[in-house]
C-alpha cells in the first residue's frame, strides 16, 4: 500500500509540474501601466504645485509693494494697536506674588489620589496666601471657587509625570485681577 500512495503523490506533483512549464509567466503589463499613471498624476501635481507657487510670490510681491507706498500710515496704525492693549493688561493686574509651594503632603495619600490631592493643596495654599478665603456673611464656596484660576502650564507641570508621582514643590507666580479673580501661572524660570 505505501508504494500506491508515493506513486499516486508522484503523479500529481509531475502534473503540477507539467502545467508550470507549459505555462510559461508573462509579463505583467498592469503595473507597469499603473507606473505610469502615477508618473503622469506626479507631474500633474507638481505642476499645480508650481502654479500655487507663482501666485504666492506674486500676492507676497503685491503686498510689498503696498507696503512701501505707504509705510508710514500702517506704522502708525499699528502704534495705536499696540498701546490699548499695553494699557489694558497693566490696569487688569493688582497683585502679583511668586510662591513656591510645598507639595510633599499629597504623598501620604493612597497613590491613586496623590495628583488630586496636590491640586487640592495648591488651591488651598493659594486661598491662604492670597487672602481669597476670607469669608463673610452670605458668600458661598461656590462664588469662591470661581475666584481662582489655575492656568494649563501649571495643571501639566503637576500632572506631568501621572497621578501616582506629583512634584514635591512647585514654583507658580499668582496674580490677582481688579475683578479679584486670582490666576495661577508657572513661576518664569520653570
Amino acid at each position: 500500500m505505501e508504494n500506491t500512495t508515493k506513486d499516486v503523490k508522484t503523479a500529481k506533483t509531475t502534473k503540477k509540474k507539467a502545467k508550470e512549464v507549459e505555462k510559461p509567466r508573462e509579463p505583467k503589463e498592469p503595473k507597469k501601466a499603473k507606473k505610469a499613471k502615477e508618473v503622469e498624476e506626479a507631474t500633474e501635481e507638481e505642476l499645480e504645485e508650481v502654479k500655487e507657487e507663482a501666485l504666492k510670490e506674486e500676492a507676497e510681491a503685491e503686498a510689498v509693494e503696498e507696503a512701501e507706498e505707504k509705510p508710514e500710515e500702517l506704522e502708525e496704525e499699528a502704534e495705536e494697536v499696540e498701546k490699548p492693549e499695553k494699557k489694558e493688561l497693566e490696569e487688569e493686574i493688582v497683585e502679583e506674588k511668586i510662591y513656591t509651594i510645598p507639595l510633599g503632603r499629597a504623598r501620604v495619600s493612597p497613590r491613586k489620589k496623590r495628583t488630586p490631592r496636590a491640586i487640592r493643596l495648591l488651591q488651598s495654599y493659594i486661598q491662604r496666601h492670597m487672602k481669597i478665603g476670607a469669608k463673610t456673611k452670605g458668600e458661598e464656596e461656590e462664588e469662591e471657587a470661581g475666584k481662582l484660576v489655575i492656568s494649563n502650564e501649571v495643571n501639566e507641570k503637576i500632572w506631568g509625570r501621572g497621578i501616582e508621582k506629583p512634584p514635591r514643590n512647585i514654583r507658580v507666580r499668582a496674580v490677582k485681577d481688579k475683578e479679584g479673580i486670582i490666576t495661577v501661572y508657572l513661576a518664569e524660570g520653570d
